[in-house]
């Protein structure tokens, strides 16, 4: 009889905590929702989430707050994300560095696959290889024959070790055998900066964001890490057009929540992105700086996560990584 009351009280509860867990969705969101990104303001990662917040706010009815916790190559901002109730209301715009940090933080307090519940991949934009206007080249050609006599004396600016930009360039260098010196920034807009002075004088630029310093010289674009010549930057040749196929690097952006976040809060996020993808102020922005509009499932993004980690766990077996 005792048996029989405890499982009759343990469904009762379940029971009660599912309706609750039900009715918690269908309230969503009843109050601010907090978007964190991990790098600075105004840079490509936080161009995107801010399209993507604007979205959720119209069509749910309720705010999104973009929120720049900038370190650690976006480690402080997953870590945050991570470890917060899993309620839909603390959110992740990431990047591609989420599914590299593992390989380079192996103390980091988060699992790129346990510990989110992927939402929608919203774009992803290719690399720019540009070098300051201050470096004598005008051409990607005449920058290799310049490293070459050079060897380790140029530098390249980076969001950090084992970012995206830091293994396009490692790339680069395995390729050709060039080598320089690695100047890491905490975001996107010190390298850029730093680039249009002078201080560094290569950097791999995500199209998105940097397009409009490409496009006015302000920085010199040399090459695309891409399938094809992008729209802004129509003379600069893709690396396969200079006989490196192989010399490919892309950003993209995606939105994610705590593990454990209820599949309809999820459902209902993915639905909202897939559809401001397709709307005029995601394309007239994005497409222009060269980024593609994705918007997939939950569960194709998830399967793309997947598939990253165990590319970069191979590729960080060939490239030695000094932070």
């Amino acid at each position: 009889m005792q048996a029989r009351t405890w499982i009759k009280t343990a469904a009762a509860i379940a029971a009660v905590a599912l309706c609750g867990s039900a009715a918690a969705s269908d309230n969503y969101p009843s109050k601010p929702v907090r978007i964190i990104v991990g790098f600075q303001a105004g840079g490509p990662t936080d161009v995107v989430a801010r399209l993507v917040a604007k979205a959720l706010q119209d069509e749910l009815k309720s705010a999104f707050v973009v929120e720049n916790k900038v370190g650690a190559t976006s480690n402080i901002a997953s870590e945050m994300v991570a470890a917060a109730k899993p309620d839909g209301y603390t959110l992740l715009l990431a990047a591609a560095p989420l599914t590299m940090n593992k390989f380079v933080f192996p103390k980091q307090k988060f699992d790129p696959l346990a510990s989110f519940e992927p939402v929608s991949k919203v774009s992803s934009a290719p690399g720019v290889l540009a070098a300051s206007p201050k470096l004598n080249v005008r051409s990607y050609k005449e920058f290799e024959e310049l490293v070459k006599k050079k060897p380790g004396e140029l530098s390249y600016g980076t969001t950090g070790a084992g970012g995206t930009q830091h293994m396009a360039t490692l790339r680069l260098e395995q390729l050709t055998g060039m080598r320089m010196l690695h100047v890491p920034y905490s975001g996107s807009s010190g390298v850029l900066n730093d680039l249009i002075a002078g201080v560094v004088d290569v950097a791999f630029m995500t199209s998105t964001g940097a397009m409009p310093n490409l496009e006015a010289g302000r920085v010199r674009p040399l090459a695309v890490a891409g399938p094809v010549r992008l729209p802004g930057l129509p003379s600069v040749p893709t690396f396969a057009e200079i006989g490196m196929p192989g010399m490919v690097s892309d950003s993209w952006n995606g939105l994610l929540a705590p593990a454990g976040t209820p599949k309809p809060i999820v459902d209902r996020l993915a639905a909202v992105v897939v559809k401001a993808v397709k709307s005029k102020e995601f394309q007239d922005t994005l497409i222009p700086q060269g980024a593609v509009l994705i918007g997939n499932s939950p569960a194709e993004f998830k399967a793309e996560l997947q598939t990253e980690v165990v590319h970069w766990a191979e590729q960080f077996k060939k490239i030695r990584i000094e932070k």
